[in-house]
């Protein structure tokens, strides 16, 4: 931790350090070296002066984001910064994880090709160490927003199941070229077997002493680590794609036509397409609507998959890869759980629901099972 801190208090060595033709010459270690000379070299606009505001509170920790808010010619009202999480262990697990990169390269690599639309970039870069980073990108807060505690209606489900589809047929087995160039991390990587279990045990010994953990998390918890292995290994296994990797429900926006705009890219990914959709099912929608649509939606997936060229030979394992990466999935709310701050209520109210819908899935899928197989 100590080696992170350093590093964050001293000027940054940047790769990807251009943004229009302008060369970066530092990574900003804190919002209050935002400044406007900063921003107007970072991104070209002729910016006179700025404020900002921290936002994202208790949606995610791998990030500190903040909306700035702009003053000059022909520039935006705002835009949306995101820097390095505040919390060092998060820091860690991000830049271990190629988190940071990742999110830089998509929209240097993978932004265009999106089937979903997403915001526009404006610049980012990341350092030598993954440890710091910015990506500055347009402020999407004008789109309907769903709370993901609340729980995503269906309608909006089936939407984003349909442009969901759409994003894995683009990158069908085409996934490799972008693990090449760091834009992706393959689920087979050699970092997640070296690092989740480390981090999952440090979020497991505090969600079980700090919240009162449903019996089926308590059963699969403790074995979940020496599964995690075969998991990933089967979840890396043709047929691949593209995978987002934390499609849920907060990081989805419903512009005015219906269409989602799409946020986060910091976990993309080579690995079954199923593993976007176990996700965003089992941990978007309240349990009893889940119970209710589990299946359609899925059965609803494979049509659009097939409608956007897909085979259907390509497809015949998939429900079988779906209910491994809702046990997978046991990773999200427990890894996450270490860099929140459970005294904030909204931090402790998006892990409780993230794990009673774990709990869900976990009982409604016999999950346990795989864990014998």
């Amino acid at each position: 931790m100590s080696m992170i801190c350093e590093h964050l208090s001293q000027p940054a060595a940047l790769r990807g350090g251009t943004t229009d033709g302008v060369p970066m010459t530092k990574i900003p270690a804190t919002i209050d070296e935002v400044t406007v000379e900063w921003l107007a070299a970072a991104t070209g606009l002729a910016v006179t002066g700025l404020d900002a505001e921290i936002i994202g509170v208790g949606i995610g920790v791998s990030s500190a984001v903040y909306r700035l808010h702009l003053s000059g010619t022909d520039v935006p009202k705002t835009l949306v910064l995101k820097l390095p999480a505040l919390d060092e262990a998060a820091v860690f697990t991000s830049s271990m994880l190629r988190m940071y990169e990742r999110e830089v390269k998509f929209y240097e690599e993978l932004r265009e090709r999106s089937p979903i639309d997403a915001p526009q970039g404006f610049g980012g870069a990341v350092s030598e160490d993954g440890a710091s980073y910015f990506v500055l990108m347009e402020d999407e807060c004008g789109h309907r927003v769903v709370d993901q505690i609340e729980g995503m209606e269906i309608a909006d489900a089936e939407q984003a199941v349909d442009e969901l589809a759409l994003w894995h047929a683009e990158f069908w087995g085409d996934a490799e070229r972008f693990v090449e160039t760091g834009a992706a991390v393959s689920l087979a990587d050699p970092i997640y077997l070296a690092v989740l279990p480390v981090v999952f045990a440090e979020g497991w010994e505090k969600v079980s002493s700090l919240m009162d953990v449903e019996p089926a998390i308590a059963n699969v918890a403790p074995r979940w680590a020496e599964a995690m292995p075969a998991m990933l290994a089967t979840l890396s296994t043709s047929p691949t794609t593209v995978i987002h990797g934390d499609y849920r429900a907060d990081n989805i926006f419903f512009a005015a036509d219906g269409r989602t705009v799409l946020l986060d890219f910091q976990l993309t990914g080579l690995g079954s397409p199923s593993y976007d959709l176990a996700y965003f099912v089992t941990q978007s929608l309240l349990p009893d609507v889940a119970v209710a649509h589990e299946r359609v939606l899925f059965d609803r997936y494979i049509a659009a998959l097939h409608a956007a060229g897909v085979s259907p030979a390509e497809t015949n394992r998939l429900w079988e890869d779906y209910r491994l990466a809702a046990l997978f999935c046991l990773v999200y709310p427990i890894v996450a759980a270490r860099g929140m701050d459970f005294d904030d209520p909204r931090q402790f109210a998006l892990i409780e629901t993230m794990s009673r819908r774990c709990a869900r899935a976990i009982d409604a899928l016999d999950l346990e099972s795989l864990l014998d197989a």
